[in-house]
């Protein structure tokens, strides 16, 4: 009786087919008598243990802010349940990969003896791997598919643990499983991934030439596109559909480039700066939050936009903006830079490091008060000034090139004048003032010796993020206590102070109160508003990220316009008050004081004022002058109402060797010259000593009626 299996057929040599039966039956055996090799995770394991490639970034709303990339190695989409997922695709995979998937039990025994005897007679196959073989090899690395194809005793494992994991899990469960794990093309892995990659769409939109395409992907990731297209259409036309369009919609899907699935990307700088702070939940399911606000961040990126637009002609293309809770420190919004417009739109410029300018002056005029060198009635000298650095001459201008003689302190950091600022650090000294700036956070580069008196002027290099961290500071009461902070933001929030350098009617004007400062560096390359309100504090910068100048760009055309729309934004329902003095504080002639610095008390009159020293620590018992104090006489006032005050521990005060009072303070009218005060105690033994000059009133020197246009500021 003739033979009538395929060896027959095929003309085999006679023993063919008896030997594939017994290689087949020797495996059943095998597979049978095999120990489990692995332990098997339980489907929600599986579910529960999948990472997304990229996550989505929350703001503190619940709003998608940004998506970040966690895994370069693949792209993996969030788990998508067999419910999601087309029809078409379902019976797409099935048909392309495991023709009998719901009939088999993990081996589809038929298609295991084809193949075995097609490799009999070395003829190409298809495969006999099922998909619950398949996912057996996604789910342990062991089991996975080496380059150079299985051994015998891999795939008896494989067939093994197959059908141990469909007697565990139900087929619904095992296709699920196996569309989220499967590699598709390049770095793409599950049917999520690949389906927003290739086709912009979510797998529960892909209709049946989308579905063919991906379906073959599997058995060859990256073939060949026009071998993909063909494998395509063969399996359109086993479902009797047509493929016509195939040709156009694979060249789509290769020629896409998409966005993110969360849309439209808000914060990309600040997702950065929050992962590596802030690892993501460790379950997928589990809400990633920032404390952004997505609306307020949208705000703040059209708000820069639309200046720099506005500036295009002048040279200045990019920009930043960080907005700080003033109460908790939280970031509220973080544009790193301008974006597509920019010619280096991943820099970001909250953390690249600029000269700060002007922005710099409050904290030095800081440290004078704290030290009670100085009260904002405190007249200071706005004259020519040169200072000797050693082989050179340092010589600070105001923003304009013109001087405004002796102004009060208020005025000069109001006005942003840069040769009263120089002064006061010239008082304090290059390191005291360097050392101001570390305790505020500010992190500046190079040393106090290498920038000398110009790091008042903002010569240090530094961050968008730690200079607006420092002015909350001073918002808090945490940089020189609640008076001296308190004083400064009075000062910095006064229009009469600043109307002088910046108009009443500028963009540093607000529907209600907030305290805010200006800067712009050498040569204009950068341009800084810093500022704060009762609940907020912002920060911009404009400039270029390469460095260039910008073309005669004020700190109040440049950054301020910015800081303006996003203040108003925020406080658009309710306007911002002004903060109550803190106790201690006195209030004489319109001005506000520290405890001690008074000048004569109340109605005594107006004060002879500090305006220029080389300072140096007082001796023990004398607080009031300092030594090597230059003091000024007011022409307009007469001088009987212009008296020092001396102040310290009780004794006798002299003058030159003539005793003036007795006490703690003593009110003594001033007389030209240079002098030696003298506290002696009550035994008439000199307790301490210290010399001062008292100089005659100077009259400010006239200006012109019309000025003219003004140069912007080289700091201010």
């Amino acid at each position: 009786m003739g033979s009538t299996g395929p060896a027959a057929s095929r003309g085999a040599a006679p023993g063919a087919w008896q030997r594939t039966r017994r290689v087949t039956l020797a495996a059943v055996l095998l597979a049978a008598a095999l120990p489990a090799r692995a332990e098997l995770p339980p489907f929600d394991a599986v579910r529960a243990a999948h990472q997304p490639s990229d996550r989505v970034l929350l703001d503190r709303h619940g709003q998608p802010l940004q998506v970040l990339r966690l895994d370069a190695g693949v792209r993996r989409g969030t788990w998508v349940a067999l419910d999601d997922v087309s029809p078409a695709l379902r019976q797409a995979i099935v048909l392309s990969e495991d023709r009998r998937f719901w009939a088999h039990a993990g081996v589809d025994w038929r298609a295991l003896a084809a193949s075995a005897w097609a490799n009999a007679w070395n003829e190409r196959t298809r495969g006999a791997s099922t998909l619950t073989m398949q996912l057996a090899g996604l789910l342990h690395a062991d089991l996975a598919r080496p380059a150079g194809g299985r051994s015998p005793a891999a795939k008896i494992t494989q067939a093994w643990t197959a059908q141990r994991l469909e007697a565990r899990w139900r087929k619904t469960q095992v296709l699920e499983a196996y569309l989220n794990l499967v590699p598709l093309r390049g770095e793409l892995v599950g049917v999520g991934a690949a389906a927003w990659q290739l086709f912009g769409k979510h797998p529960a939109g892909l209709d049946a030439e989308e579905s063919a395409l991906l379906a073959v992907l599997v058995r060859g990731p990256n073939a060949e596109p026009a071998t993909v297209e063909r494998r395509a259409c063969a399996l359109l036309r086993e479902q009797a559909l047509r493929c016509d369009a195939l040709g156009l919609v694979w060249a789509q899907a290769l020629a896409r480039r998409p966005g993110p699935a969360a849309g439209d990307p808000l914060a990309p700088h600040f997702a950065r700066w929050w992962l590596a702070r802030q690892p993501p939940p460790a379950a997928a399911g589990v809400p990633w939050r920032s404390t952004v606000d997505a609306a307020l961040q949208r705000v703040a990126r059209q708000a820069l936009r639309q200046q720099l637009a506005e500036l295009k002609g002048r040279n200045v293309e990019d920009g930043a903006v960080l907005v700080l809770d003033r109460h908790s420190g939280e970031v509220l919004a973080w544009v790193g830079s301008a974006g597509s417009g920019s010619a280096a739109p991943a820099v970001d410029a909250v953390l690249a490091r600029r000269q700060g300018g002007s922005t710099l002056k409050p904290f030095v005029y800081g440290a004078a008060l704290q030290a009670r060198l100085m009260t904002a009635a405190s007249v200071l000298d706005d004259r020519d000034l040169q200072i000797d650095t050693g082989g050179a001459l340092y010589r600070p201008r105001n923003y304009d090139d013109g001087h405004q003689g002796p102004v009060p302190l208020r005025r000069a950091l109001g006005g942003s004048l840069n040769i009263p600022a120089v002064r006061v650090a010239q008082m304090l000294g290059p390191e005291a003032v360097f050392a101001t700036l570390q305790r505020a956070g500010l992190q500046p580069s190079e040393n106090a010796g290498y920038h000398g008196h110009a790091l008042a002027l903002g010569a240090a290099d530094l961050r968008l993020l730690d200079l607006t961290q420092a002015y909350r500071r001073i918002a808090t009461g945490q940089m020189f206590g609640p008076q001296v902070d308190w004083l400064l933001a009075d000062m910095l929030a006064d229009p009469a102070a600043r109307a002088g350098t910046f108009g009443l009617d500028s963009p540093l004007v607000t529907r209600g109160w907030a305290a805010v400062k200006t800067g712009t560096s050498k040569d204009m390359r950068d341009n800084w508003c810093l500022g704060f309100s009762d609940r907020y504090v912002v920060g911009v910068w404009v400039g270029n990220a390469s460095g260039q100048p910008m073309h005669a760009v004020s700190g109040t055309e440049g950054a301020a316009p910015v800081w303006r729309d996003v203040l108003g934004w925020l406080h658009r329902t309710q306007p911002s008050r002004r903060p109550a003095a803190p106790a201690g504080l006195v209030r004489s002639g319109g001005e506000w004081f520290l405890p001690g610095t008074l000048p004569l008390g109340a109605g005594e009159g107006r004060a002879a004022a500090v305006i220029d020293a080389g300072w140096r620590s007082a001796p023990f018992g004398i607080r009031q002058p300092q030594d090597g104090a230059i003091i000024a006489l007011d022409p307009d006032i007469p001088p009987s109402a212009q008296r020092l005050l001396l102040q310290g521990a009780p004794g006798r005060w002299l003058i030159n060797g003539r005793e003036v009072g007795r006490g703690e303070r003593v009110n003594w009218l001033p007389q030209p010259g240079r002098h030696v005060l003298e506290r002696q105690d009550e035994a008439s033994r000199r307790v301490d000593r210290i010399r001062f000059e008292v100089r005659p009133g100077m009259p400010p020197p006239a200006r012109p009626a019309d000025p003219g246009p003004r140069r912007p500021s080289a700091a201010g």
